[in-house]
């Protein structure tokens, strides 16, 4: 199965040509380095470009100190990782281990270097992305998660972690190693905690707040107007900010949980053109968001939308979860479906303890060896069920119906079907959830008769609603409350909706396939519409 960026340790690289050289020294400038010196410092923006000319760089980890991966960066090699793009947060720091000498160039020049001279920008962003999957995998750098499993709160914390490819590492309760890391930051051993540094705790241990702490979560000026601002980084948001950056508007993505929107969860994709061998529907759209970075298109998380105006100046105005607002010219709204929240008893309590939306390894990792149950039939349910099966004891698919040939695609089913772990219960469904601090056991009426199953994971796959609350009654829904578009808003664009300059795309579009091929389809084919809008006299 495919990645979303090739393997740092097969990766043949390709040095920077002379021109390119020369190109980053019209713009930047050389000084020397001294053995030990910071050159890049942990936690503070990726603001320049740093190629070293003589000497040598390692990387280190700043909970540890420690030099990562092993190796330096010798002449002919530079720093950073995907954040340099966006302007991000440093995750690890970068030090010089002997004298020499670099070229700094500052990011915004640079990322115009990068702009008109397309093979610097293949080369750079090549190495970025490798090296941003080698933190992912390796699980040694990054973000220090201790007491994972007896936090509901670093649980989620590892899995916004893990769905936005930010590296991150777990380390248990009660090692030597958690009670260093707590006595290095002035912390209680013996408590869950997470790191960003030696010195640096995050604190709430919340998703918004590490996003803050790696500058991931918005860097947009108070007063600019966006050409166009796309809500939701799925297939179609991504797809979006892929061609507006393309063709040079100034784009912002906003998304409140993590990039890849609810395909982001799949997985496993087998049936998208190009791959195959499969991918999962975060690396997926994660080559995507690469792909976007690289024109410039920024991207802003979480961040969710609350409400929607427009001016006399006819600029749209989106205001944040935070009070915050944004302006912009033209707005899509990408904003998709999320699964429905069923109706039982304590289910608050067990959301993210036992009871789940989503099946990724982050998840995953907590029903090894026992039973789970997943509840859906169309193709995120069977992805699911067939992704679980690699770990868990047994997994019972519950459907209402009688068959899945109408929701999934036949191959998923067909493998469900011959998957020795895997039982499919037709005429089903969970009454009711039991358990402690986590969910335990559910009662379910399988085929008429009420049965209790003891499991550590339930899987809520079922119900998509359209996330369109926030729209303040400025576009036309249908019934459902799906966003109404082409003829049935009053126009001939099968993308514009009932008010001038909002476009919707994917899932949350009255009418759309529910299918990722079709969800990038309309996200690339609406820049040409906003381009004219924008650009109109």
């Amino acid at each position: 199965m495919e990645s979303f960026a090739a393997d740092l340790a097969t990766l043949v690289r390709t040095p920077l040509g002379d021109d390119h050289v020369a190109a980053m020294r019209a713009k930047g400038r050389e000084r020397s380095i001294e053995a030990g010196e910071i050159v890049v410092t942990p936690g503070a923006p990726m603001d320049a470009f740093h190629y070293v000319l003589e000497g040598e760089i390692e990387a280190f980890d700043p909970v540890t100190d420690e030099r990562y991966g092993g190796a330096v960066l010798g002449p002919g090699q530079f720093t950073g990782d995907l954040g340099f793009l966006t302007g991000a947060n440093a995750i690890l720091g970068n030090r010089a281990t002997r004298v020499g000498r670099i070229l700094a160039v500052p990011r915004a020049d640079m990322l115009r270097l990068m702009s008109d001279m397309p093979e610097m920008s293949d080369i750079v962003v090549t190495v970025f992305a490798a090296r941003r999957r080698r933190m992912v995998e390796t699980e040694k750098a990054g973000i220090a998660l201790i007491g994972v499993d007896q936090s509901r709160e670093l649980r989620a914390l590892a899995a916004f972690a893990g769905r936005n490819r930010l590296p991150c590492r777990e380390i248990e309760l009660g090692t030597d190693e958690a009670r260093r890391l707590a006595e290095a930051c002035g912390a209680e051993p013996g408590k869950p905690m997470a790191m960003l540094g030696r010195d640096q705790l995050v604190e709430p241990a919340t998703p918004k707040r590490l996003a803050q702490l790696l500058g991931i979560d918005l860097g947009l000026p108070d007063d600019e107007v966006l050409d166009v601002l796309i809500v939701g980084a799925g297939p179609a948001g991504v797809a979006a900010g892929v061609y507006a950056g393309a063709e040079g508007l100034s784009a912002l993505v906003l998304e409140d949980t993590s990039i890849g929107g609810q395909a982001g969860t799949s997985s496993r994709i087998e049936n998208y053109m190009g791959f195959p061998t499969g991918i999962s529907g975060a690396d997926l759209v994660g080559r995507g968001e690469i792909q976007a970075m690289k024109f410039g298109t920024r991207f802003a998380m979480p961040r969710r939308a609350v409400s929607l105006t427009q001016c006399s100046k006819r600029l749209f105005h989106v205001t944040l979860d935070d009070a915050r607002q944004v302006s912009t010219r033209a707005l899509v709204i990408a904003t998709g479906v999320q699964y429905r929240r069923l109706p039982w008893d304590r289910l608050e309590d067990f959301e993210g303890a036992g009871l789940y939306y989503a099946a990724t390894k982050s998840e995953a990792r907590f029903c090894e060896g026992r039973e789970v149950v997943v509840i859906g039939g169309g193709n995120s349910a069977g992805q699911a069920a067939m992704f679980l099966s690699r770990t868990a004891s047994h997994v019972h698919v519950m459907i209402r119906g009688d068959s899945l040939a109408a929701s999934m695609s036949d191959y998923l089913s067909s493998r469900l079907e011959a998957t020795r772990n895997i039982t499919l219960h037709r005429r089903s469904e969970v009454r009711a959830l039991h358990g402690g601090e986590a969910l335990e056991a559910v009662t379910a009426s399988i085929d008429g008769e009420e049965r209790h199953m003891e499991i550590c994971g339930l899987f809520v796959m079922v119900g998509a609603a359209p996330n369109t609350g926030w729209l303040s009654d400025l576009v036309a829904l249908d019934d459902k409350g799906f966003v109404q578009t082409g003829e049935a808003a009053g126009q001939d664009f099968p993308y514009a909706t009932s008010c001038p300059g909002i476009f919707a795309v994917g899932d949350v579009r009255a009418g759309s396939v529910k299918r990722v091929a079709s969800a990038v389809g309309e996200g690339s084919v609406v820049i040409g519409r906003i381009w004219d809008h924008v650009n109109a006299p």
